[in-house]
């Protein structure tokens, strides 16, 4: 467990060493999340309404369209945070409108993923909330398998341009191609920096609250919520990064950027290789 978090540790601080290398990294993550967001918001609110004047049908249809819309948002600039994580690994200066654009082209692809995500999601909550524990524990293991398998989706769509279920099975052939059927897991940049961010981060809003009222309190709440955010950002920005870098990899490209072929053959682990 030692050598897996250290080296997932050494795969973040290698993608952040790149997000670093270009704000427009950065800035297409806090774009998509106020985006998807927005949206979220523009779409919760009204279903709440409706199922608190007791129009059900009304408040899932709504809640239903925008799960959907959120994860499209989402998707789209997930897609422009790829094409621009390719960029800046190729050595060249990446743009917002540079990503977007690449977005924009794909966006039936985008659309499409997007209903893949949302009806899996959706099932998989359906499912989960009628499951016992061994229920839990199996579908606890679907999820992992179906993030393993769709981990390349994103950089698949953004930099071949494939249709959604074109994307999923070229991404999860990849997988199996390079690294086999026993996966057991990937190098979790996005955890390690939501820890890293939300650990502190708690410890000062915890602190901001229990010091009372005053400019101080307020100091810390807000030092807090801005290192979360941040954390979130440079998190998901590092895990584009990687995700592009180990989707060139698998798909016989080689290393690129920062990373070599030992850091990118050592990220996934298999049943029995030895590595912990």
């Amino acid at each position: 467990m030692g050598g897996r978090i250290a080296r997932g540790w050494y795969l973040a601080t290698v993608s952040l060493r790149v997000v670093r290398s270009d704000g427009t990294l950065s800035v297409l993550v806090v774009l998509g999340g106020i985006a998807s967001g927005a949206t979220a918001l523009g779409f919760l609110v009204p279903a709440a309404v409706a199922y608190s004047i007791e129009e059900k049908w009304l408040a899932g249809v709504v809640a239903v369209v925008g799960v959907y819309l959120t994860t499209l948002v989402a998707t789209y600039f997930a897609v422009a945070l790829a094409a621009a994580s390719a960029e800046v690994l190729d050595g060249r200066n990446a743009t917002v409108r540079g990503g977007t654009a690449v977005a924009s082209a794909h966006l039936g692809a985008i659309a499409g993923w997007a209903l893949v995500l949302t009806t899996v999601n959706l099932v998989i909550q359906a499912l989960r909330s009628r499951a016992g524990i061994i229920g839990s524990l199996l579908l606890g293991a679907a999820t992992v398998a179906w993030g393993l398998a769709t981990f390349l989706v994103v950089p698949i769509v953004a930099l071949e341009g494939l249709g959604p279920l074109a994307a999923l099975d070229r991404s999860s052939s990849l997988f199996r191609q390079k690294w086999g059927e026993q996966l057991v897991g990937t190098a979790s940049i996005g955890v390690l920096f939501a820890l890293l961010g939300t650990l502190p981060a708690v410890a000062l809003m915890f602190l901001g609250f229990a010091s009372g009222s005053g400019a101080l309190a307020i100091a810390l709440v807000v030092a807090g919520v801005l290192i979360a955010v941040a954390a979130g950002v440079l998190g998901s920005a590092a895990r584009a990064v990687f995700s592009v870098a180990l989707y060139r990899y698998a798909s016989g490209t080689g290393a690129t950027g920062p990373f070599t072929e030992r850091d990118l053959e050592s990220a996934v682990a298999r049943k029995g290789s030895g590595f912990v």
